[in-house]
């Protein structure tokens, strides 16, 4: 399942980026990393609000698409 697919509420587990060099370098350097937890806040827009390790961060979907979870 994508981080895209989750709901407000809903949790996940990071398994992997998939995407461009490019696209997996930025998530990586925010913190989107294999093993995080990840919860969604809140949508907004068609924006998630998402916690990871304690901080709070606003993603697109369509870069929400690029993450895996379980």
């Amino acid at each position: 399942m994508y981080l895209a697919m989750l709901k407000k509420g809903e949790t996940g587990i990071i398994v992997r980026l998939v995407g461009s060099k490019q696209i997996v370098k930025r998530l990586t350097d925010l913190g989107f990393v294999p093993g995080a937890e990840i919860s969604v806040r809140s949508e907004l827009a068609g924006d998630l609000i998402v916690d990871l390790k304690g901080t709070r961060l606003a993603l697109n979907r369509s870069m929400a698409m690029h993450i895996l979870l379980r």
